[in-house]
């Protein structure tokens, strides 16, 4: 039997789970969306298609307009005592979500196709399973895979989105779940981590195009994501149960990076599945793309 991992026809990872979240309209190069409490409408260059609605009648309790080429901007309240953050929750979490001068909030939504997989998998494994999550930002993802039984171990380069990790932990009334919250450069991590002779039964890497470590380390994407997928092969169990990763850097292809796991976890056997990750909108017919993904499994 071969033990090259095959690579599954592509596919489309709906984020259709939440309660808390919708995507209410999309179109001419913004979206407007429900985050619990409040409606933000934000720019989204991937939704150049027509809106449901004149975006001029669209109604958010907060609106980003940027200020440059860097994503940079302000956000826009509708009334002055709108707070900047509030509590959102998902498959019996609850976090934090904030605006940022990033239009960002603190959560990726379409990440929970892949919370959900991590659970799944982690749930039926009937044995212990050591996550590492690279690049995790605020942790949505340490949080689900800890929820489900999970011993994890969180890396991100940024105390502050660790910080918002650690408190949305215990939001959730998971205080004493084992995740270890470290401020580190992945990559320095990782090739300690091989020294050491640690390893993880499942990875999940989320990495940026462009990134910088806490001591001004440099991450390029297509120049540093080959060593890091050695590195996470490298720090595998004997028993490994799956490796995640999503990229939204949309010069790169999904097969690209699914035949770059595949080339990294030959001898595994096991299936790759890939394609895009997208939010569908509510009311009609419509998927917003947000980023590609590989996964394997055992």
């Amino acid at each position: 039997m071969s033990k090259t991992p095959i690579i599954t026809d592509p596919i489309i990872l709906k984020a259709d789970d939440w309660q808390d979240y919708q995507l209410l309209d999309s179109g001419h190069g913004r979206k407007l969306e429900r985050f619990g409490s409040q409606i933000t409408d934000r720019p989204d260059p991937q939704a150049f298609w027509m809106p449901a609605n004149p975006i001029e009648t669209w109604k958010a309790d907060a609106t980003f307009s940027a200020s440059g080429d860097d994503e940079r901007g302000n956000w826009q309240k509708s009334r002055p005592n709108l707070p900047d953050d509030w509590k959102m929750g998902w498959n019996g979490l609850s976090f934090e979500v904030r605006r940022s001068p990033f239009r960002h909030l603190g959560v990726f939504q379409e990440h929970s196709v892949h919370w959900r997989h991590a659970q799944e998998k982690i749930r039926a494994a009937g044995r212990p399973i050591k996550l590492l999550n690279l690049f995790g930002y605020t942790g949505m993802m340490s949080l689900a895979a800890a929820d489900a039984g999970a011993q994890v171990t969180h890396i991100d380069a940024s105390p502050k989105s660790n910080g918002y990790g650690k408190a949305n932990q215990e939001l959730s009334g998971i205080g004493e779940k084992p995740i270890r919250w470290i401020a580190d450069d992945v990559l320095k991590f990782m090739r300690r981590e091989v020294r050491r002779g640690n390893t993880y039964d499942a990875i999940v890497l989320d990495p940026p195009k462009f990134g910088r470590g806490p001591k001004n380390e440099t991450w390029r994407l297509e120049e540093n994501l080959p060593e890091l997928l050695e590195l996470c092969r490298a720090v595998l169990s004997e028993q490994p149960l799956f490796v995640t990763s999503t990229v939204y850097a949309v010069r790169l292809s999904y097969l690209a990076l699914a035949q770059s796991l595949r080339d990294h976890l030959e001898g595994l056997g096991g299936t790759i599945t890939t394609g895009e990750m997208a939010i569908p909108e509510a009311g009609r017919d419509v998927l917003l793309p947000t980023a590609i993904f590989a996964r394997w499994d055992a």
